[in-house]
């Protein structure tokens, strides 16, 4: 199936991106909003221009599905999480591969805001953060009873929220993996999280219906 961009205004289509073999998982903006990445069960992520729609390029290294795409906050590199236990970071400019990171089940990627780290959710309880420059491992941030599902950054980068299939969202410290909080209500696997721009509301969104 292809992704699509709509107006957001009247509602109206207005390109369809047509490329992909399998279904799309993952779609994300560039910083700039002249891009658009999408992530596939085809094994692939492609990059495209969001304006004409035009596929510019294939990034092509993962084993299995690329379950969650993201952007760089300078919008210079793309970084890819899949299930074939790896997270990847790719030049998004020429596509090519810059760093692979190796984690079971990579559900979720995110960057911190400064660019300078990477974190990523996994299928063995955990979440880390990593060097985005180097790929050396800094941090794991250990108390989810199940699969970690999802990762944001705080938008000043000092914490994390996650999501788990064990039900929970968690908010720890950024710089130490200490946690700092679990928030328990949702009945079923908290599949996304989002952080309020100024810091201070976290939004999380269940496979129970409902967002919090």
């Amino acid at each position: 199936d292809p992704a699509k961009v709509w107006d957001a205004t009247t509602g109206r289509e207005l390109l369809n991106l047509k490329g992909h073999e399998q279904n799309i998982y993952n779609v994300a903006w560039s910083p700039d909003g002249q891009r658009l990445a999408t992530g596939s069960y085809d094994h692939t992520a492609k990059v495209w221009d969001a304006g004409t729609g035009r596929e510019l390029l294939t990034l092509k290294g993962h084993e299995r599905d690329v379950y969650s795409v993201a952007w760089s906050p300078d919008g210079q590199r793309l970084a890819t999480g899949s299930s074939d236990r790896t997270a990847k970071v790719w030049d998004a400019g020429t596509g090519r591969e810059l760093l692979t990171l190796k984690s079971p089940d990579v559900t979720g990627v995110a960057w911190s805001p400064d660019g300078l780290r990477l974190a990523t959710a996994s299928g063995n309880n955990v979440a880390k953060v990593w060097d985005a420059g180097t790929g050396r491992e800094l941090l794991t941030f250990k108390g989810h009873e199940s699969f970690v599902l999802c990762v944001a950054w705080s938008p000043d980068g000092q914490r994390l929220a996650t999501g788990s299939y064990d039900r929970t969202a968690k908010v720890w410290d950024a710089a130490t993996g200490q946690e700092l909080l679990t928030l328990r209500g949702h009945q079923e696997c908290v599949q996304s999280v989002a952080w309020s721009p100024d810091g201070q509301r976290l939004a999380t969104g269940s496979a129970d219906r409902t967002a919090k």
